[in-house]
């Protein structure tokens, strides 16, 4: 096959008619053409850090949706999944991942579960670790996000890391607002990446450090706008990731709309194109091309970088996708699942009222990080009830594995005036986490899921609304388009019930986040990330007047 187009060179850093000969799957040659082509050939995308699972589809339907978008590659961390499932969930992901030609290298997860502090479903401890490392199709250590376990030389943590490090293969990072002296020790243990960072002077630091920053912007968390200037002043130091995208985001757009919109605010052109693939390629040792001869034929045709519209996707020298449609089947999958607790009750979510104040969480838009905010109770008959009116919702997080107590506490910034958001879908152990305006709708909502063994949904007032997640909770057997639909329509009708979030249901997802600080609930209790242990839901004054 030879096609001709205007040859993207981003080593050589220049633009060039080319007649490109592919054999075999790979770059034979590259020569240069006398011809003026309409369309331009530049390496595919690649995705530095995503979880699949948050698209909420499996490999195969992420993989179908990536290639409209100009993506031949992902590295993916496959935590979420395993906090469920264990070994036998990234098994799952990697052998429905081999049945797409999308190039996916899978990480072994570090930190499963993510603390001592929460209930999952599986434990991936150092033996693990070693199995899975030497696994094909992984090809490193996902991130370690118990970035006080490095800090503090907790030895199986270290081991982890060790073991990683011995067998040549690059260790991620998780370390949201981590400076100074402890940054330099979560360093020198051998932390090579992170796509925390929340501003730009922490991100200078941590690459003088000697970090790769990957810039995020994905359904929950946005850092681009904050770290763009470093595709000026650290373009060899930088990769692209969504991290965490939802299905109504990817239906729209990937990596891809990263790159357009980088080379839109003038950024220089080859220095994108290199947060976008090369630098990906060279840091994780990936089989992925970039146009070099010899190398393998994974590539994109454009139709100008005004307009950036992907005409064709190839990867391994096959097209994947052209003219609006992908070149590959969606094949359905099993359904593995870990759900087994019971049904609960409004009695279940009573909060006998032990003080006036209420440490409250208070959820920022746009962030993974929350705030700890002091609100005066609504009582009524001696229990704390929800205040809608001063958006004081109650939040309830369920531990599936098993029948226990719900854990409750208060929150700040949902904006709920009425009904119940819920899901299955809790970072990072995938407890049954819900905010709602009453009692009644939130145990409505949680008992929604657990009939369906997981799944996001809405009480509106009236009645349950949702889409089930067969696989493990958190993940649909639907397409990607199927799950957008029904996604956008919870999102939508949260609106309604008055939340001015812009992903209310990602959002909810992070609220049991523990390892982001500063306050969050898990199935075990209200969580202090910035002290890294449990808290008080009620304030005494003494407390409050220091």
């Amino acid at each position: 096959m030879i096609i001709t187009a205007n040859f993207v060179d981003i080593h050589n850093r220049e633009i060039y008619p080319a007649s490109v000969d592919i054999e075999d799957g790979r770059i034979a040659s590259v020569k240069k053409a006398d011809a003026t082509p309409e369309v331009y050939m530049l390496p595919g995308f690649i995705d530095a850090h995503v979880h699949i699972e948050s698209s909420m589809v499996t490999p195969v339907a992420f993989a179908y949706q990536a290639v409209k978008h100009g993506t031949v590659g992902v590295v993916t961390d496959p935590h979420e999944i395993a906090n469920v499932l264990g070994e036998a969930g990234v098994d799952f992901m990697i052998e429905n991942g081999e049945l797409t030609p999308l190039k996916i290298m899978f990480g072994a997860p570090s930190c499963v579960p993510a603390t001592g502090f929460e209930s999952s479903g599986a434990r991936i401890d150092v033996a693990s670790i070693n199995a899975l490392l030497d696994r094909k199709g992984i090809g490193y250590l996902s991130e370690m996000m118990n970035f006080p376990g490095v800090i503090h030389n907790d030895a199986e943590v270290l081991k982890k890391i060790e073991i990683a490090r011995e067998k040549g293969l690059p260790v991620d990072g998780h370390a949201p607002g981590l400076i100074g002296d402890d940054l330099k020790r979560y360093v020198d243990a051998g932390i090579s990446t992170d796509h925390e960072c929340f501003s730009l002077e922490e991100a200078e630091e941590k690459i003088e450090a000697g970090m790769k920053i990957l810039i995020r912007e994905g359904s929950g968390a946005k850092n681009y706008k904050a770290l763009r200037p470093l595709i000026k002043s650290h373009p060899g130091k930088i990769m692209f990731c969504t991290d965490d995208l939802h299905p109504d985001d990817l239906l729209e757009g990937h990596i891809n709309k990263l790159v357009f919109r980088a080379i839109k605010e003038g950024y220089n052109l080859y220095d994108v194109l290199r947060a976008a693939s090369r630098n990906a390629v060279e840091h994780y040792q990936l089989e992925t091309g970039l146009l070099r001869e010899g190398d393998p034929a994974d590539f994109i045709l454009i139709d100008s970088f005004e307009q950036g519209n992907i005409i064709a996707t190839y990867i391994n020298g096959e097209k994947v996708f052209s003219e609006g449609r992908t070149h590959f089947d969606q094949v359905q999958s099993g359904t593995p699942n870990h759900f087994e607790t019971g049904k609960i009750s409004t009695a279940d979510l009573q909060v006998s009222a032990r003080g006036i104040l209420l440490r409250t969480i208070e959820a920022i838009d746009g962030e993974l990080i929350t705030k700890s905010k002091t609100m005066k109770a609504l009582i009524k008959d001696g229990f704390v009830i929800p205040d809608p009116e001063r958006d004081l919702l109650k939040i309830v997080v369920v531990n599936r594995y098993r029948q226990c107590d719900p854990s409750v506490a208060f929150i700040h910034g949902f904006g709920l005036k009425q009904g119940a958001l819920v899901s299955s879908i809790g970072h990072d152990s995938h407890n049954i986490i819900c905010v709602g305006a009453s009692d009644e709708a939130i145990a409505e909502a949680i008992n929604w899921v657990i009939d369906h063994k997981g799944g996001i949904a809405m009480h509106d007032g009236e009645k349950v609304l949702g889409l089930p997640l067969e696989i493990a909770g958190i993940i649909s057997v639907k397409t990607v388009k199927e799950a957008a639909e029904k996604y956008k329509e919870l999102s939508k009708n949260a609106k309604v019930l008055g939340s001015g979030l812009t992903a209310p249901f990602m959002t909810l997802a992070f609220m049991s986040l523990l390892v982001i600080p500063e306050l969050k609930l898990s199935d075990q209790g209200l969580f202090d990330g910035s002290n890294f242990s449990f808290t008080s839901l009620f304030i005494d004054s003494d407390e409050y007047r220091l």
